[in-house]
C-alpha cells in the first residue's frame, strides 16, 4: 500500500512538473522579443537557428537590384554583430534564407505602400515574405535584432512574425538650417532609422541662420545666406537614391513666411520690411517675413518651388509656417492697406491667405503642401496635412476641418526629455481620442524632431538615439504596447545593438571626455557624467548667451538627455522609500551613494586645469553633498532612527538647492535621494530580506 500511495504521489508529481513545465513554456512564449519596435504579432517557437557558419540567401518571385543591395548590407551589419567577417561560399549544409517578394513598390515611394512582412524562423532555415521590397527591408532589420550569442556561438531563436506598422507616416525631422550637419553625419541617421523602421526623413533645410540647399535659378540664396554651409543638388540626389534604398522617403521643408532671414539677404525684395538684412546669429523668433502682398513674392516661390519639387520626387513638399509673429507685417502701411482692401481682419489670416497662394503652387507642380499647425485656419485648403508641434488639440481640429495631420508634439528630442515622456505620447490619444474613426483615419502618424540650436556634428546622433527608438515604437507597435519599464528594457539591448550602425556603445563618448579634462584621466568625470542631465525644455537658452558661433563641447553637450544610472537608482530609491525594496537594493544604494560621495575629491583638482572643466566644481560638490545625505537617509532607514525634524528640513532645502542648475545641468539622482529623506523619517518603513 505504501508503494502504491509512493507511486501515486511520484505520478502526480511528474503529472504536476509536467503542467508547471507546459506553463513555462507558454510563458516563455509570450514574453516580449527583445527588440524594437515590437512586432504586431510574434509566435516563439522551440530551438534556434545557428548562423555561425553562414546564410545562404535567396530570392524568388519579384527582385531588382535595390533588394541585391539590402542583402549585401545585411550581411555586412550580420559581420559587425557578429564578428564574422568571411562567409562560407554557399553548401548544402548551409542554412537556407528565402526571400520572396510578391511585387515591385513603386517608383517614387509612396504613403500608405504595403510595409507588412512575414518572418519565419526555425532551426533549419529563414523563410521572410513580404508583398513589397519595403517589408524586406523592415524583415531583415528585425532578424538582426534576434541575433543573439549562445554556448553555441551566434544563434536566432525559433519564431514566427506577423508585422506591419501602425501609422503610415513615420518620420524623423533634422533641422540643418542653424546647424550645418554633413552629410556623412545624415547618412548615418538614415540608417539609424532604417534599424528603427521609420521611413521618413524630414530635411529642414531653411532658417533664419541659413539657406542650406542650391539654388540654379536663385543662386544668391546660398551664396549669400548659407556662410558657404550648403548641399549641392547633386548631393541630394545622392542622399535621396541613400534614403530610398533604405525604404525611406525624403520630405524638404522650406519655412515661410517667416524663419525666412537668409532668404532675404540675396533677395530683399521678398520681405515685408525696409531692411538690411542678415543671417541670424542667435536663435529665436525674428521679425523677418515674406511679404504676402506683393505678386513678386508669389513669381519669386513659383520658381523656386518648381526647382525643388523637381529635385525631391516625394509627394509631399513642406512649407513650414511656423511662429511669423506679423510684426513686420503690421509695421508696413502697404500691407495694412493690403489686408483693407482685401478684407483680411488679421495676421493669423493674412498667414492663411499666404499658406493658400502657396499650396496652389505647391498644387501645381503635382505635389501635396505639409505645414505647421500655425497654418491651419477655418480657411486652410482641405489638400494641405498639418504638423502639430503645440499638441493633438490643433490635429483634433484639423481632422475635423478634413485635414490630415501628424504628430510631433511630444516627440521633440532637443528638449532632453526621458524616452518614458516620448513613449507615453500617442497621436490618438488626448483630444484626438474622441474622434469619430474616419477622422482619425486622417491621423497618419507622427515624427520626432531634433532642432538644432544646441546641436552640432559631434553630438546629434548621440541626441537622436536611442531615444527615437521609442517614437518608433509607439508609430509602430500596436497601441496596447505600452509597458514603460519593459520598454526601457528593451531600450537598452537595442542602444547595444545601434553601436553597430556606428553609434558609440557607450551612452558618453570617452574622447569627448578626455577633451574636456586635458590631459587627466577622465575616470572620476565620467563617474559625475554618468549622474547629470542636460536642463530640460527651453530653460538653456535663459542661463546662458549662445549664438551659432558658441562652441558646443562642455559636459551639458557630451552627457546624454537622459542618465541612465540616475533613473535606476531613483527607481530602487523610491522601493526602499516605501518598503519594498530589497536587501540588494539597499547594497546597490549604498554603493552608488558612497562612490558618488567620495568622488569630488578626486575631481576637483582635474578641474582646474581645463577651462571647459572649471565651471563643473559647484556640480561635483553637489553630487558629493547629495550623496551623504543619501547615505545618513539610507543608514536611518536601516536602523529606524528618527532624525530630528529640524535636520530632515535641513537635508530637504539643500537637496532642494542642489537640484537647481549649475553649468547647464540638473543633477539626476536628488528625487531618489529625497525619497530617501522623506522616508528616514518614518518608522514604519522596512526592507525586504531577499
Amino acid at each position: 500500500m505504501q508503494s502504491l500511495v509512493s507511486l501515486r504521489s511520484y505520478a502526480a508529481m511528474l503529472i504536476a512538473t509536467g503542467v508547471l513545465l507546459s506553463v513555462a513554456a507558454s510563458l516563455r512564449a509570450q514574453a516580449p522579443l527583445q527588440i524594437m519596435p515590437l512586432p504586431a504579432h510574434s509566435v516563439q517557437g522551440s530551438g534556434s537557428l545557428s548562423i555561425d557558419h553562414g546564410l545562404h540567401i535567396s530570392f524568388s518571385g519579384f527582385t531588382e537590384p535595390r533588394l541585391e543591395r539590402a542583402r549585401n548590407r545585411f550581411m555586412v551589419q550580420l559581420s559587425h554583430e557578429t564578428g564574422i567577417l568571411n562567409w562560407p561560399e554557399p553548401s548544402s549544409g548551409q542554412p537556407q534564407f528565402l526571400i520572396q517578394v510578391e511585387q515591385a513598390s513603386r517608383p517614387t515611394q509612396q504613403l500608405g505602400e504595403d510595409e507588412s512582412y512575414h518572418l519565419e524562423v526555425t532551426a533549419e532555415q529563414v523563410v521572410l515574405r513580404a508583398p513589397t521590397p519595403l517589408g524586406v527591408l523592415h524583415g531583415l532589420q528585425t532578424f538582426l535584432q534576434l541575433v543573439q550569442s549562445s554556448d553555441r556561438g551566434f544563434i536566432v531563436p525559433a519564431v514566427t512574425i506577423d508585422d506591419a506598422p501602425r501609422f503610415p507616416w513615420r518620420g524623423l525631422m533634422i533641422d540643418t538650417g542653424r546647424h550645418f550637419i554633413p552629410l556623412d553625419v545624415l547618412r548615418q541617421n538614415l540608417d539609424l532609422m532604417e534599424a528603427a523602421k521609420l521611413n521618413v526623413f524630414h530635411w529642414h533645410l531653411s532658417e533664419d541662420q541659413g539657406f542650406r540647399i542650391e539654388s540654379k535659378i536663385y543662386p544668391l540664396l546660398q551664396a549669400q545666406g548659407s556662410d558657404g554651409h550648403f548641399y549641392s543638388q547633386e548631393e541630394v540626389r545622392d542622399l535621396i537614391a541613400y534614403a530610398r534604398d533604405r525604404g525611406i522617403r525624403v520630405v524638404p521643408e522650406f519655412d515661410m513666411p517667416g524663419h525666412a532671414s537668409a532668404w532675404f539677404v540675396g533677395y530683399p525684395e521678398l520681405a515685408s520690411g525696409a531692411g538690411p538684412y542678415k543671417i541670424e546669429r542667435k536663435w529665436g523668433v525674428f521679425d523677418p517675413a515674406m511679404d504676402p502682398s506683393k505678386e513678386s513674392t508669389y513669381k519669386f516661390l513659383d520658381r523656386l518651388i518648381g526647382e525643388m519639387t523637381a529635385l525631391f520626387p516625394d509627394a509631399y513638399f513642406h512649407i513650414g509656417g511656423d511662429e511669423c509673429n506679423g510684426k513686420e507685417w503690421d509695421a508696413n502701411p502697404k500691407i495694412r492697406e493690403f489686408m483693407k482692401s482685401h478684407q483680411i481682419a488679421n495676421d493669423a489670416a493674412l498667414q492663411a491667405y499666404f499658406t493658400g497662394r502657396v499650396q496652389q503652387l505647391v498644387s501645381k507642380y503635382h505635389k501635396v503642401a505639409l505645414g505647421w499647425d500655425e497654418v491651419l485656419q477655418p480657411n486652410t485648403p482641405k489638400d494641405v496635412v498639418i504638423q502639430s508641434w503645440r499638441g493633438q488639440e490643433s490635429l483634433a481640429i484639423a481632422a475635423r476641418q478634413g485635414n490630415r495631420g501628424i504628430l510631433s508634439a511630444g516627440y521633440y528630442l532637443d528638449l532632453n526629455e526621458p524616452a518614458s515622456r516620448h513613449y507615453a505620447v500617442d497621436p490618438l490619444l488626448g483630444a484626438t481620442a474622441a474622434l469619430t474613426p474616419e477622422q482619425k483615419s486622417l491621423v497618419l502618424g507622427g515624427e520626432a524632431a531634433m532642432w538644432a540650436e544646441f546641436m552640432s556634428a559631434e553630438n546629434i546622433t548621440q541626441r537622436i538615439w536611442p531615444r527615437a527608438m521609442a517614437v518608433a515604437e509607439r508609430l509602430w507597435s500596436p497601441q496596447n504596447v505600452t509597458d514603460m519599464a519593459e520598454m526601457y528594457s528593451r531600450l537598452a539591448i537595442q542602444q547595444q545593438h545601434l553601436a553597430w550602425y556606428g553609434l558609440p556603445p557607450q551612452a558618453i563618448n570617452q574622447a569627448f571626455l578626455q577633451r574636456i579634462v586635458g590631459r587627466g584621466d577622465p575616470a572620476s568625470l565620467l563617474v559625475l557624467a554618468k549622474v547629470v542631465e542636460p536642463t530640460k525644455e527651453y530653460e538653456r537658452e535663459s542661463l546662458r548667451d549662445y549664438d551659432r558661433f558658441t562652441p558646443l563641447n562642455r559636459l551639458v553637450d557630451v552627457v546624454p538627455p537622459e542618465s541612465d544610472q540616475a533613473r535606476q537608482f531613483n527607481l530602487l530609491a523610491q522601493r526602499i522609500a516605501d518598503g519594498s525594496g530589497s536587501a540588494s537594493d539597499v547594497r546597490q544604494a549604498r554603493a552608488w551613494l558612497t562612490a558618488w560621495s567620495q568622488n569630488d575629491a578626486g575631481l576637483q583638482p582635474l578641474l582646474t586645469l581645463s577651462s571647459l572643466s572649471v565651471e563643473l566644481g559647484p556640480v561635483s560638490l553637489n553630487l558629493g553633498h547629495t550623496a551623504s545625505i543619501g547615505l545618513a537617509a539610507l543608514a536611518n532607514i536601516e536602523s529606524k532612527q528618527l532624525p530630528p525634524a529640524a535636520v530632515l528640513n535641513q537635508q530637504l532645502a539643500e537637496l532642494k538647492e542642489a537640484q537647481a542648475p549649475k553649468a547647464v545641468l540638473v543633477l539626476a539622482i536628488v528625487p531618489g535621494v529625497e525619497a530617501l529623506v522623506h522616508a528616514s523619517g518614518l518608522k514604519s518603513v522596512g526592507v525586504n530580506g531577499r
